[in-house]
């Protein structure tokens, strides 16, 4: 193993795609500021992804997670949400701890197709059909994110939902690429369904990170 490998199997150094400050875009925390954090590496490998830049881990640079920290700690809103590609590729343990060894809250974003690794405030389950969470991630899950790209992901989102917590807010979020067609299928669907909330990439609207 070389040191690098070493490194990345203590999660001490992470392929660190991009860092910046801004507001939540999705879900339950959105329009709250936080601190994002983008990891390289995913096999999951959906049609529609928004970030296939991310995938290949080797294009990202490694970075010291104690340097992430640092900067992370420094912005106001004491929130870093870790993102990625599949975050969950990797040892998370490490990060965690000195996030909240600094007054940080963790919040992550996952598929759910990897064992969970350190301590998190917030878990954002967005599971993919082709690709399936494993089974002891839905008790965790804070929030369920099912994108929704044609109608018959509404079937898939209701299979998922049904293995999450009471508790679990759930969301069905229209896909980027074909929202002018589907957000109507979306929206009649919570109206008879409202145990659903939507999710909007409000980012996307506001043209912001």
């Amino acid at each position: 193993m070389t040191k690098e490998e070493q490194y990345i199997a203590e999660g001490t150094m992470l392929p660190l795609i991009e860092e910046f400050y801004s507001l939540q875009g999705e879900g339950y925390n959105t329009g709250k500021a936080a601190y994002f954090i983008r990891l390289g590496g995913c096999d999951i490998g959906c049609s529609w992804c928004d970030t296939k830049f991310s995938w290949d881990a080797d294009f990202h640079k490694l970075t010291s997670v104690d340097e992430i920290v640092k900067k992370a700690a420094g912005y106001p809103a004491k929130a870093i949400v870790v993102t990625g590609g599949e975050p969950t590729c990797y040892n998370m343990h490490y990060l965690c701890e000195q996030l909240i060894l600094n007054g940080v809250k963790t919040f992550l974003e996952t598929s759910g197709v990897y064992k969970l690794t350190g301590e998190w405030h917030w878990i954002c389950l967005s599971p993919k059909k082709h690709n399936p969470p494993v089974k002891e991630i839905y008790p965790l899950a804070s929030e369920l994110k099912v994108i929704i790209s044609e109608p018959d992901d509404l079937i898939w989102a209701e299979e998922n939902a049904i293995k999450t917590d009471s508790k679990c807010k759930l969301f069905l979020q229209p896909e980027w690429s074909v929202y002018k067609t589907i957000i109507y299928d979306v929206v009649e669907y919570i109206k008879q369904n409202p145990k659903w909330q939507i999710s909007l990439q409000s980012h996307k609207f506001m043209k912001i990170p």
